[in-house]
């Protein structure tokens, strides 16, 4: 039986976890991504097609909670061609303003053709006639056009979770056009930003030739595709609920006192990963302990960094170099039972995020560069009473939502010292205003409207896709 909605992503939706019994079953995975497709996934007759992590071949299609899944296998050579290469070594750093180098293999690049190749021959065979096939993220950017040669019938969108970059970066790759014109076989390409939208047309209008104006790109065979910014967001009322529970207020308490009860917590949560900022944050935070405006009785900081790619170099270096600065930072600074930074190299379930963001006076989203960062979304929606602080990257997406955040150039320790300060100094009335607008924001913005502001313009898109073109291309930036 076929299907009316096909979700093609990198990854299933569900992660394998062991039972008591030694057992292992499936388990949905936490994410915005997933509460967001999920009601339309059932009101739609819907699959989601992905990898579910690891080598296992020939694996079964299966249900998880009543969702239809198709797992689709890799091979160990896969995995490292298509995703720890050309997905994570070359397109990752490119797209996040070249914080770390890319790497250009054509042994990379001929392994993400054949993956993105084998799913979009899958989704094929999935799709209902007329169906609608939503491909998610930069894994999968060649998907949209190998399914519409395949199925011309289809509604095809693609929505990229991360940053698009500016021509000047994106012209280094061996195979921008290629990329491009994979993207516009999708009717409406979403990206996180206006800006990530307008590098795209400007870039299809340059490198591949097409008409354009505004948001619209007009293809020879009379297809138009439309690229806009669909800013992602978080389940805003799960969290806030969430965040009230009596298991995570009486854990809350648990982590202020195992802290030492300090009088105000930082709490940084990041994957360890270089365009996270985790480094530059810590030392701006270290600074101000030698300099004497707190010590470890007033201020902690405590630093979630949740396991990354940890096969791929860069990010055991990375590792490498927290560790190290931890170590000194405790060393110059900490007391006995009270160390300056707790440092997790963990990952934790909600729950225990939210008595972190519960606990936490001052949150520190300080990354190079981030497509949104859902984590400083889950923060403001966590504090249901208009507590705390938030200092966050002008780089993140999220900072164009959220105004009133104490915003920072993760590049400038003295910039980061001064808006760490100012948070820790703030006074209640000031905290509480910032805070009741940003949770107005997230409350209005959150993650089903994102889902079905996607849905309904790709709807219209291709209703409207016979649409007049211009008579000149447009030439201007």
């Amino acid at each position: 039986m076929g299907h009316d909605l096909v979700i093609v992503a990198n990854r299933l939706p569900v992660d394998r976890a062991e039972r008591p019994d030694g057992t292992s079953e499936w388990r949905p995975s936490p994410g915005g991504l997933v509460t967001a497709i999920e009601p339309v996934m059932r009101a739609e007759n819907g699959v989601w097609l992905g990898w579910p992590g690891g080598t296992e071949q020939d694996l079964e299609p299966f249900e998880v909670d009543g969702l239809d899944l198709h797992p689709m296998s890799m091979t160990a050579e896969e995995i490292e061609g298509h995703y720890e290469g050309f997905s994570n070594g070359t397109l990752w750093p490119l797209y996040h303003d070249l914080v770390a180098k890319p790497e250009f293999h054509r042994e990379w690049w001929d392994s993400y053709v054949a993956v993105n190749r084998r799913f979009a021959d899958q989704a094929a065979e999935l799709a209902n006639e007329g169906a609608l096939v939503w491909v998610q993220d930069y894994q999968m950017q060649l998907v949209p056009q190998m399914l519409r040669e395949l199925r011309p019938d289809l509604r095809i969108g693609f929505y990229l979770h991360i940053p698009f970059p500016p021509a000047e970066l994106f012209q280094q790759l061996p195979w921008r056009r290629q990329l491009l014109e994979g993207l516009l076989g999708a009717d409406l390409v979403g990206f996180q930003l206006p800006g990530g939208a307008a590098n795209f047309v400007r870039l299809v209008r340059q490198r591949v030739g097409h008409k354009t104006h505004r948001d619209l790109v007009y293809l020879p065979d009379g297809r138009t595709v439309r690229a806009a910014a669909f800013p992602i967001s978080i389940d805003t009322q799960g969290f806030e609920e969430l965040a009230q529970t009596p298991e995570v207020t009486a854990r809350t308490k648990e982590i202020r006192s195992a802290l030492g009860d300090p009088r105000k917590i930082f709490l940084g949560i990041d994957r360890l990963d270089y365009t996270k900022g985790i480094y530059a944050r810590l030392r701006a935070y270290a600074e101000l302990l030698a300099d004497d405006h707190f010590d470890v009785e007033d201020a902690v900081f405590v630093q979630v960094a949740v396991p990354s790619r940890e096969q791929v170099e860069e990010y055991q270096r990375l590792r490498d170099e927290t560790d190290r600065l931890v170590g000194r930072i405790n060393g110059d600074h900490g007391k006995i039972g009270r160390p300056a930074i707790s440092y997790l190299h963990s990952s934790y379930p909600r729950e225990e995020m939210a008595a972190l963001y519960r606990a936490a006076d001052i949150m520190v989203v300080t990354p190079y560069r981030d497509g949104m960062n859902l984590v400083a979304k889950e923060y403001v929606a966590s504090q249901y009473d208009d507590a705390g602080a938030l200092v966050l990257s002008e780089f993140a997406g999220a900072a164009d939502e959220l105004r009133q955040a104490w915003l920072v150039n993760p590049y400038d320790i003295n910039g980061m010292k001064s808006a760490l300060l100012e948070a820790y100094q703030a006074d209640e009335k000031d905290l509480v205003k910032r805070m009741k607008a940003m949770r107005k924001t997230v409350k209005k913005h959150d993650v089903a409207a994102w889902a079905d502001s996607f849905m309904t313009a790709l709807a219209d898109v291709r209703d409207h896709r016979k649409t007049v073109r211009p008579s000149r291309s447009r030439s201007d930036g």
